[in-house]
């Protein structure tokens, strides 16, 4: 199995930045992929950012040219550069690992964007 620890959430005002970091420990050869989601409260999850294995990388239409995923291989580490933050970017992020078959996810970190 794969566990997954995020960080770097936090309070951040209107057009600040914040990078999350989620580090992934356990059957991580099996990956797939990784990614984040967020949840509002009262409101579904929706993803955020996915990278590939290889390296290919897809964004909600929401956070393109704000956001930028990445990873670092050698750290088993991905992470979510937030920029130009807004207020309705304010969600508990949650990081994910994708099998061909199963999910996996951490436990959340919280972003709030307020002034």
């Amino acid at each position: 199995q794969v566990q997954l620890v995020e960080s770097g959430g936090g309070l951040v005002q209107p057009g600040g930045s914040l990078r999350l970091s989620c580090a992934a420990s356990g059957s991580i050869f099996r990956l797939n992929g990784m990614g984040w989601f967020r949840q509002a409260p009262g409101k579904q999850r929706e993803l955020v950012a996915t990278i590939t294995t290889g390296g290919t990388t897809n964004y909600a239409e929401s956070v393109k040219g704000r956001f930028t995923i990445s990873r670092d291989n050698a750290k088993n580490t991905v992470y979510l550069q937030m920029d130009s933050l807004k207020p309705e970017d304010t969600a508990v992020y949650y990081c994910n690992a994708f099998t061909f078959s199963i999910d996996y996810w951490g436990q959340g970190t919280q972003v709030t964007v307020s002034s």
